[in-house]
């Protein structure tokens, strides 16, 4: 028995394979049929395979807006990224494995066998959906999956690429002919082809056969290839967009790390600016005290020569009047010591007279005038006693170099004294 394998790349409608809205060429009667192998939700898978280097990524981010809140929304509004990718396989056509027949059947264990080991045989594309339909003309299976890369130098550690998947299985675009997508989906249908033969199918390579698909199968078969051949346009040109992102994002880098620099060198040049500005301002400050400390010791300085000018004066004034005084106390001094003498030398004569007048009425009246004058001298001497001590009082009141003027006279006349008692 020998069957013909299709392998197309599907439009990859969740709400088509699960039946949440009907086609025109599905019997709803037979959707209760279908078969759900795998079905899990695609947000909830992003966050299985990108969350971690989605969080290593922008933590290296310096700028806010070159992080990735999600990066499902992010490929969501890509026009060179799909969120998930999706393959359609048939086994045999309606008219040699229809709906309800043993064949149909058979191929529908095909089916979930192929599933069963895809995952194993491609790693780096992780399924989400594998929806078999049994409630269209021929059993076919609906397989969508997300492809992924670790290790990528450039953007997210690990991120979706179909190109990148296919290529860590060895497939490399040879041209429009030979694709990535197309020598994956060889290599898949010789690994189908192996299954069949263990339900005693072969396959049948025929270019005919789609001459058996219906007209809508045959329409999203050849829609398949246009999509395909478009599809690996846009590879093509995601990776000059992936080359061109990463020559802006190093230009940026680059420009950041020379802001980073200048920043650096303006803050350093402005805290140079502000240590002088302020090292200026304390010069002045401290120039200012010292011209007002200058003037207050000018000042001060003045007010002392005023002071020591008028000292002096007060001291020459004083100085005159202790010679004055002075002068006046040796004159009355001598005066004083003149009337002493006097006054002994009229006592002694008086003595004297009246040893000899005694009886002498003449002498008896010398006697008397010389009493007489006796007394007017002593009254001399006292007035010269009461102006002596008046220049006495009037010197204590004057202080030279720690000693009134008194103190000084007493220890000038004391000199005379010695002198005059050397000179006898």
């Amino acid at each position: 028995m020998e069957r013909t394998i299709s392998f197309m790349n599907g439009e990859g409608s969740i709400g088509h394979n699960t039946r949440r809205f009907i086609a025109d060429n599905v019997d709803a009667s037979r959707t209760k049929n279908n078969i759900t192998l795998i079905h899990e939700d695609i947000k909830q898978a992003y966050h299985k395979l990108f969350d971690k280097a989605l969080k290593e990524y922008n933590a290296k981010q310096k700028r806010k807006d070159r992080q990735i809140k999600s990066y499902y929304d992010k490929i969501s509004r890509s026009k060179q990224e799909k969120l998930f990718y999706e393959v359609i396989v048939q086994i045999g056509n309606r008219d040699d494995t229809g709906v309800g027949s043993s064949s149909a059947e058979v191929a529908t264990w095909v089916l979930k066998d192929y599933v069963k080991k895809f995952q194993l045989r491609n790693p780096q594309l992780y399924v989400i959906g594998a929806y078999i339909h049994l409630d269209e003309e021929t059993p076919h299976l609906h397989l969508n999956f997300i492809p992924w890369v670790s290790g990528c130098k450039r953007g997210l550690a690990t991120k979706t690429s179909l190109k990148a998947a296919h290529a860590t299985r060895g497939f490399a675009s040879e041209g429009k002919g030979n694709t990535e997508w197309k020598q994956w989906a060889e290599t898949e249908k010789d690994d189908i082809a192996l299954i069949m033969r263990r339900y005693g199918i072969d396959w049948k390579k025929k270019n005919t056969h789609n001459q058996h698909l219906s007209v809508l199968d045959y329409k999203k078969q050849e829609r398949a290839k246009e999509v395909a051949v478009l599809e690996e346009e846009l590879e093509g040109a995601q990776v000059v967009l992936e080359l061109k992102e990463e020559q802006i994002e190093s230009l940026e880098k680059e420009i950041e790390s020379k802001r980073e620099c200048f920043r650096k060198e303006q803050s350093e040049a402005q805290k140079k600016l502000d240590d002088t500005i302020a090292e200026n301002q304390k010069l002045q400050s401290e120039t200012m005290d010292l011209r007002l400390k200058n003037s207050e010791l000018r000042l001060e300085y003045y007010e002392n020569v005023d002071k020591l000018t008028d000292k002096q004066k007060e001291i020459e004034a004083a100085q005159k009047e202790a010679d004055k005084w002075m002068m006046i106390s040796d004159t009355a001094k001598l005066q004083t010591e003149r009337a002493e003498f006097e006054l002994e030398e009229a006592e002694r004569l008086k003595k004297e007279l009246l040893r000899a007048v005694d009886g002498d009425d003449y002498l008896k009246e010398q006697v008397i005038e010389l009493r007489y004058q006796n007394q007017i001298l002593r009254e001399e001497n006292r007035s010269l006693k009461e102006k002596l001590e008046k220049a006495y009082e009037f010197m204590r009141q004057f202080v030279i170099g720690g000693i009134n003027l008194l103190e000084k006279f007493m220890e000038w006349l004391g000199e005379k004294v010695k002198d005059v008692g050397r000179g006898r």
